[in-house]
């Protein structure tokens, strides 16, 4: 298949994707989609047609297929963020390329990223918050809670798990910034290229220095000895660094502000600490950080009664899976006692989250700590006056003004 083939699907399919206008809610077109069809057809940027799958059990089944493909590489691959029409065929490690390439870089990280691994770094977590909260508390109202405790809490933990000097945190969450937000190709590429560099730089003095990190591990197990290549290693770090804290930010931010906007619902938290992990697992499905997964057809495959081509591109809703009324009693309410475990907050098959046992860590103890603390937390500014990330990127507020 080529490019000529795409051809523009018209106004009967809508724009895709769509910017929120309250944080925590699909954007209201998306309400109409959520019919008796599991998916739906929208248009991307470049005019090309898409099939959107809103149905939770079909996502999942989608998900785990290995007719689908997320070989960022393929030269056909869909593009829906404008600034990387011009990927030069690069296809980052894990969550750019298939099997059995991303079986055997999976494998190498699974076990740094355990249960019994987190559940070890739970205690230095919990004195990260604390801090945090310290000096929160000390400076007073208003704060915005992005830049004084949702960003910091991911972006400590993660230079800790990767052996990443902390002190350089402002210069790569500013390159991480600029690379996931960018405008255009050319300031994605700018910044891909600083934090690249940064990398490439880091690996080779610890192949000379060798410190106690995951990064470390690789080069001592993988690189040493012939496993991976340079490059490789510096693109698996450039991805866990910018993924690590990049979504993970969002959430404990989104996390929060559903809280605040649902104050009934913390009481759950206060009453029973031990609820703390059931709220997480409704909060990871109610407020849906990754909007959706990009994926392509490299085979026919039947879903609810249509065909989706070979070539096809094909575009899995996590919003709209994590509110399917076939999956979920009322799935518009946030439920702090519900149990949503089979939410697909982390995605679904093999792409899912490596980091999802960290990342479950760091909302556990940032939020339960948060409220247990603040238990008075609120908005500062009125709901819709918080400033939004668009469409096409993770969802989540850029600031959140609170007070307390």
């Amino acid at each position: 298949m080529t490019e000529t083939d795409f051809r523009p699907t018209g106004s009967e399919a809508p724009a895709f994707p769509q910017d929120r206008t309250c944080p925590y809610q699909p954007p209201k077109a998306y309400t109409e989609w959520r019919g008796e069809s599991p998916l739906t057809r929208v248009t991307l940027f470049d005019g090309r047609p898409a099939w959107l799958i809103t149905g939770h059990a079909e996502g999942r089944a989608l998900l785990a297929d290995p007719r689908l493909s997320s070989d960022w590489g393929h030269p056909v691959f869909p593009v829906v963020v404008q600034r990387t029409e011009d990927r030069g065929g690069l296809a980052f490690p894990l969550i750019g390329v298939d099997d059995p390439l991303h079986a055997r870089q999976r494998r190498m990280l699974i076990p740094s990223f355990g249960v019994k691994r987190m559940n070890a770094i739970r205690p230095s977590l919990q004195s990260l918050v604390d801090r945090l909260l310290d000096d929160m508390l000390a400076k007073g109202p208003v704060v915005d809670l992005v830049s004084a405790f949702a960003l910091p809490v991911p972006s400590m933990a993660i230079c800790e798990l990767l052996g990443v000097p902390y002190g350089d945190h402002d210069f790569f969450e500013e390159c991480s910034r600029d690379f996931v937000g960018a405008a255009t190709s050319g300031e994605a590429d700018a910044a891909f290229a600083k934090l690249y560099q940064y990398l490439h730089g880091l690996v080779a003095k610890k192949q000379a220095e060798p410190g106690d990190g995951l990064l470390d591990e690789l080069i001592a197990r993988q690189l040493e000895e012939g496993e991976l290549d340079h490059n490789e290693v510096v693109m698996i770090a450039l991805v866990l660094l910018v993924a690590g804290h990049e979504t993970t930010v969002n959430a404990i931010a989104l996390g929060a502000l559903a809280l605040m906007q649902h104050p009934e619902q913390i009481q759950v938290l206060l009453d029973d600490p031990a609820a703390v992990p059931g709220v997480v697992e409704e909060l990871l499905r109610f407020t849906s950080v990754s909007d959706y997964m990009v994926r392509m057809a490299k085979e026919d495959i039947e879903v609810g009664g249509t065909t989706v081509k070979a070539g096809d591109a094909v575009l899995v809703s996590i919003t709209l899976m994590n509110r399917d009324a076939q999956a979920y009693d009322d799935p518009d309410v946030f439920d702090a006692r519900r149990n949503a475990r089979h939410h697909v907050g982390f995605g679904h098959g093999i792409h899912q989250c490596l980091g999802q046992n960290l990342a479950r860590a760091e909302l556990e103890i940032a939020l339960g700590t948060l409220f247990t603390r603040i238990p008075g937390l609120r908005l500062a500014v009125p709901l819709d006056e918080v400033p939004l990330k668009a469409g096409h990127d993770a969802q989540g507020p850029i600031e959140l003004p609170v007070t307390w």
